[in-house]
């Protein structure tokens, strides 16, 4: 529609004009706002503990097991060792198995009843992986020290990853971004119920 003043000059009628593109592709990826919530609830917190002192940064590890398990990201609790899901994931379905004990390195683990659940947890996970998400192999790992690349040097913690074949793509290099099918909550919740599951084939 169009009209027309005295001068003749046309004028058209804005809601008529086609949607303008941006050429952008969307990349929806609602996990994300989980982060941003949980982020900002817990530097809300910080902020509110007077007693806190300013440089003194809290362990996520020690911190994930005063919460509850949904809260805290656990799918599984034993004696000395439980496995918790990556909040920054390699990929969909990444773990980690980690001893209760606040120790950094593997070799400060003494105890060989710790040291033996420790594997046995690996076991644990990478066998709940295979039931509930089917892959074609793992990635398992530990980074020892800042120097050696862990992101929470003073916490050790083992790193295992789900892998597919093809599940390697341009999105990681080209754009910075992984893809992640399901939501961390989810992925929590069946995993948890399948470690508890099978948790007593691997005594523990």
């Amino acid at each position: 529609m169009s009209s027309n003043d005295s001068d003749g000059i046309r004028i058209d009628d804005p809601h008529n004009f086609p949607p303008q593109e941006d050429h952008y592709e969307r990349l929806w990826t609602p996990q994300r706002m989980s982060y941003v919530l949980r982020d900002k609830s817990e530097e809300d917190r910080g902020n509110n503990n007077q007693n806190d002192s300013a440089n003194t940064k809290s362990c996520p590890f020690c911190d994930a097991l005063t919460k509850t398990d949904e809260d805290g990201l656990i799918v599984w609790r034993g004696k000395n060792v439980f496995i918790i899901m990556n909040l920054y994931p390699y990929n969909s379905g990444h773990v980690m198995v980690c001893p209760k004990e606040h120790v950094a390195m593997l070799t400060d683990l003494h105890d060989d009843v710790v040291i033996l659940e420790f594997e046995k947890a690996t076991q644990l996970a990478m066998t709940v992986m295979r039931n509930v998400s089917r892959p074609d192999g793992f990635n398992l790992g530990v980074n020892q020290g800042e120097a050696g690349g862990a992101g929470v040097a003073t916490h050790l913690h083992q790193h295992i990853v789900p892998r597919w074949n093809g599940d390697s793509n341009f999105m990681p290099i080209v754009a910075q971004t992984r893809t992640m099918p399901i939501l961390l909550e989810n992925q929590r919740v069946a995993y948890a119920q399948e470690a508890a599951r099978i948790a007593n084939e691997f005594g523990l």
